[in-house]
């Protein structure tokens, strides 16, 4: 099998890993792109002893880090930062690269120390390192839009968890719209479609056309979101989710600070 072909199923998720590490759809594409060229360039860059998988993070955590300024904290005066470029500076670059390849790729320990070329015990002290700095953050009011109760008091039950409050729960468009009118929430957990056939991602787009929020998205098919042709979120769970998979997600929105733009897009 050539690599074109090992890599294909696992380019939108490595999209995904880019974006969260950088906080851009923009600037994470640019990063996958610039992996691409170089495994065209040189495919021994590309290490079949490793799962395909776990390869194509690899080749792409080695163009991650040839960039110098991916692996420095910038002196620039805070006062001329964005707010995602002050708290990346927050979270220093290998314990987020570890915590993104476990807690929200799904790698286990021993792969995510393939991936950064170290140790399994180097990666559970930068595990529990960027545990440490992203519980720094402040708490936040969370919006929760989902139709199915159990799902809902799980995902109450993990906001509430790591730290965070519920604002409320609407279980269709109509609901989730008359939550944000009574107040703006910090964060907005959305499933796609909801009880009454109603779209999730309309609701978000009715939302932000009032407030600037960050959104996670919640679906059973990430791969109809993750096409590469359209706008896209840059936070994605899909279901069935693991509780880490969730708290690691509601951490990276609220640590880029990010503001969603309307996504264009309706799930099939």
């Amino acid at each position: 099998m050539s690599i074109a072909e090992s890599i294909a199923p696992h380019l939108p998720y490595l999209r995904r890993y880019a974006r969260s590490l950088t906080g851009s759809q923009h600037s994470g594409d640019n990063y996958v792109a610039a992996v691409l060229e170089a495994l065209i360039a040189d495919s021994s860059s590309f290490d079949r002893t490793l799962s395909p998988r776990a390869a194509l993070y690899r080749a792409f955590t080695k163009v991650w880090n040839s960039v110098p300024v991916n692996q420095e904290r910038d002196e620039q005066a805070a006062s001329e930062k964005s707010l995602p470029e002050r708290r990346l500076e927050s979270i220093t670059p290998l314990p987020r690269q570890a915590f993104l390849l476990v807690s929200v790729e799904g790698f286990t320990t021993a792969e995510a120390a393939q991936i950064l070329d170290c140790t399994p015990a180097h990666i559970t002290e930068l595990l529990q390192m960027a545990g440490s700095e992203i519980a720094e953050q402040l708490s936040a009011d969370v919006l929760i839009i989902e139709d199915e109760p159990l799902i809902a008091m799980d995902l109450e039950a993990l906001v509430v968890d790591i730290g965070h409050r519920v604002q409320g729960v609407a279980r269709t468009h109509k609901e989730a719209v008359a939550e944000v009118a009574k107040k703006a929430p910090s964060l907005v957990l959305a499933d796609i479609h909801l009880a009454d056939g109603s779209s999730g991602l309309e609701a978000v787009n009715e939302i932000l056309e009032t407030i600037s929020v960050p959104v996670i998205f919640i679906t059973s098919f990430p791969e109809r979101l993750l096409t590469g042709t359209k706008p896209e979120p840059v936070f994605l769970i899909t279901k069935p989710f693991e509780p880490a998979v969730v708290k690691a997600m509601i951490s990276q929105s609220l640590f880029f600070g990010l503001r969603s733009t309307k996504s264009g897009q309706r799930a099939a």
